[in-house]
């Protein structure tokens, strides 16, 4: 994702009949219309630059992103509430409630292109979808019971490589050779940050990678039926929410051990507390991630993801008193240089163009040596 500023764009002005101000590049308009020509003059709004969808959007997701991991970790931990699936289900109830408040009050669109009415394929894509998403966000959970959210979080930094895998596989696209080298510090920093874990447990460490697997397929799902099949996001987690919620309730009752669990009554009010936030911050979230995919692609997404991790390294420090080694620490470093070269490949490799167009070549070089002005023999 690339959001350039408008400080270096000239306005041009339109004739009067447009009565038009817009900048000299496309990506840099501005947001109002000069005012009309006409005898009754007035103001035309013209539709906000995507930067400003985008920035607010983005802003959402990875505020979300950092506070959902630290609440339900707390909600883990603090209080022993060993029931990570009935909290994913209760995730998918929220978002069930939230979407159906905003469809029904016509907030939002159903679907953005067609009839209308969603075609028998994209039932089966988003019924896809739902099974992929409550199995990613149920492993995640599980996980947080077993590891520190620190090593979990730089587990979840790998996701943007079977994110480009599965892309590039099974759909066909081409990314810049820069986007896949950023994905070399990524994966080498998860890496030192798996052997430099203090608190290693194997059976956590398999949740969040069958997680992380899941994260990767789930967001090329989600970038088809958003940019292909062109559902609203909103509507599109309404689609989703009620078979994944019928899916973790029952796994929930089948597999959990419900004789633990007390009654409401008897937990502290401050965890129901905790589970609304986490609830709602679950909704957001993944409100967020719809409209970050939706104006970017699936692999920006989770390389934006991967700035959380400081946010939430920082939380686990202060919240859990997590302990991380010097190669913990290397492999943090190495995760964001990768961010930097992935959010700036294309000035990088602009840059590295331009100097090979510059500089020149050795053959050009010895042509021109070879060449004698006329009229001069040795």
């Amino acid at each position: 994702m690339t959001a350039d500023g408008l400080s270096g764009c000239g306005a041009t002005a339109r004739t009067e009949g447009s009565a038009e101000l817009e900048t000299g590049d496309e990506g840099c308009r501005w947001m109002v219309d000069s005012r009309v020509a006409s005898g009754q003059g007035g103001w035309r709004w013209r539709r906000p630059p995507e930067v400003l969808y985008l920035v607010p959007a983005v802003s959402v997701w990875l505020v979300t992103g950092t506070t959902i991991s630290s609440l339900n970790k707390w909600i883990f931990t603090v209080y022993n509430f060993r029931y990570p699936l009935l909290l994913s289900a209760l995730h998918m109830l929220t978002a069930i409630v939230v979407d159906y408040g905003l469809i029904k009050l016509q907030l939002v669109p159903h679907v953005a292109a067609g009839d209308g009415h969603l075609r028998a394929e994209a039932k089966c894509k988003v019924f896809l979808l739902s099974l992929t998403f409550c199995a990613s966000i149920a492993f995640g959970n599980m996980g947080l019971s077993y590891v520190q959210l620190s090593f979990a979080q730089m587990i979840y930094t790998t996701t943007p490589i079977f994110t480009l895998a599965i892309s590039s596989l099974v759909l066909g696209k081409q990314h810049h050779i820069l986007k896949y080298t950023a994905m070399m510090p990524i994966c080498l920093g998860a890496s030192f940050s798996v052997l430099g874990e203090v608190q290693f447990d194997q059976t956590g460490c398999l949740f969040v990678l069958a997680a992380t697997m899941l994260r990767g397929i789930k967001s090329i799902q989600q970038s088809i039926l958003l940019q292909e099949e062109k559902i609203h996001s909103v509507f599109l987690l309404y689609l989703m929410a009620i078979p994944s919620f019928l899916i973790l309730a029952v796994a929930a009752l089948v597999l959990e051990n419900w004789a633990g669990l007390k009654s409401p009554l008897h937990y502290d009010r401050c965890l129901w507390l905790f589970i609304l936030l986490s609830c709602l911050s679950s909704v957001l979230y993944n409100l967020a991630s719809c409209c970050v995919i939706t104006r970017t692609s699936a692999v920006t997404l989770h390389i934006l993801g991967n700035l959380s991790v400081v946010g939430n390294l920082l939380l686990s420090q202060l919240l859990f008193d997590s302990k991380l080694s010097a190669l913990s620490c290397a492999g943090v470093v190495l995760t964001l240089s990768g961010v930097l070269i992935y959010q700036n490949s294309e000035y990088i490799g602009g840059y590295l163009d331009s100097r090979c167009m510059r500089s020149p070549s050795p053959e050009s070089d010895g042509g021109q040596q070879g060449i004698k002005p006329p009229g001069k023999v040795d």
